[in-house]
């Protein structure tokens, strides 16, 4: 594989991700059309690659439709002949020209306005287009791969996306799981990250866990940035905790936050359930000396939790459900050395 090639493989053994690669074999080497489906970051474009390598004619060429806006839109896809509007010095050809015998991969096609969806549904019906201000057509054969994170079934119903390009681009269809669905695949793509930025790194079982606990809602793509960080930021080849982005940090402390409140809830912070009753044939067997002060009771709290925390005040007073300025006048009040 070449350099260039290497960061678009599909990575991980999990069932669902075998099945990605059944499905890619079964359709790569014809030329039907294919639509991906799944959240922003699960590889897509990484998929719609994968089917381009098993016959891989002519460019593979990304039009990423959710970043062409305005009237230069279809400039962009089709080309355009000089003179055609304010700014045109010159001729210039389209995405959808320069994708003739190889993939055009519409990435985000959910956003392709209803005008450009029609020109493009005459595309790849009759093989060919007009660019614009030209009055010559040309032609253009090519296999397409389009993308979503959007449900085109119900876009169709909702009008913003044409029932006759669904159904043109509904041939072969690929759902791509988030990450969170699939999380024993994070160790592989961690070490192919690691990899593919020549950085001999390895990670804590801490930041493991972090990883594996985390649920990715940039899925694929926010995993690379994760790791990208951790390399950048540290030194040693050890990756701790420390180095991790501080949404995941966040999450770390979060979750420590509500084991200890789970740990200290089941221990009733080191005091009896509930004061002891005496028979109520015997009224008199209550002692004053089986009530514990209020105060007393509070002061133990404090102490436990910071017991609990190893005197991190911040996650003492998270624990206790009291703010960080009350836990130090609390700690003032009973001459606390927290």
């Amino acid at each position: 594989m070449h350099a260039a090639e290497a960061r678009h493989v599909l990575v991980g053994q999990s069932p669902g991700i075998r099945h990605i690669w059944d499905l890619i074999e079964k359709i790569g080497d014809g030329r039907w059309p294919a639509l991906l489906l799944g959240e922003t970051g699960t590889g897509k474009e990484v998929v719609a690659r994968e089917i381009h390598a098993r016959n891989p004619q002519g460019l593979f060429v990304t039009i990423d439709c959710s970043s062409m806006v305005g009237p230069l839109m279809e400039s962009e896809l089709f080309g355009h002949v000089k003179g055609a509007f304010t700014g045109a010095a010159g001729s210039k050809i389209g995405l959808i020209e320069a994708a003739n015998g190889g993939t055009a991969f519409f990435d985000e096609i959910g956003e392709l306005p209803l005008d450009l969806q029609a020109k493009l549904l005459r595309v790849l019906q009759e093989k060919e287009f007009r660019p614009v201000g030209s009055l010559s057509v040309r032609r253009s054969d090519f296999r397409i791969i389009a993308a979503t994170n959007r449900d085109l079934a119900s876009e169709v119903e909702k009008g913003t996306f044409r029932r006759d390009l669904f159904f043109r681009l509904n041939v072969t269809k690929i759902r791509l799981a988030p990450l969170r669905e699939r999380k024993e695949d994070i160790p592989a793509l961690v070490e192919h990250f690691f990899a593919r930025a020549g950085a001999g790194k390895s990670l804590t079982p801490e930041v493991m866990d972090a990883l594996l606990s985390y649920d990715w809602p940039g899925n694929v793509r926010e995993l690379e940035n994760c790791v990208q960080h951790m390399i950048a930021l540290s030194s040693e080849f050890l990756v701790h905790t420390v180095d991790l982005p501080s949404s995941i940090q966040n999450h770390v402390a979060q979750k420590k936050s509500q084991s200890l409140f789970a740990v200290a809830g089941a221990q009733h912070t080191g005091f009896p359930a509930r004061v002891p009753q005496p028979p109520a044939s015997k009224p008199e067997a209550v002692s004053s000396s089986a009530i514990i002060p209020l105060a007393e009771v509070e002061k133990r709290a404090i102490l436990h939790a910071l017991e609990v925390t190893g005197g991190d005040r911040a996650l003492a007073a998270a624990l206790l459900g009291i703010g960080r300025t009350t836990l130090y006048r609390k700690l003032k009040e009973y001459q606390v050395a927290g």
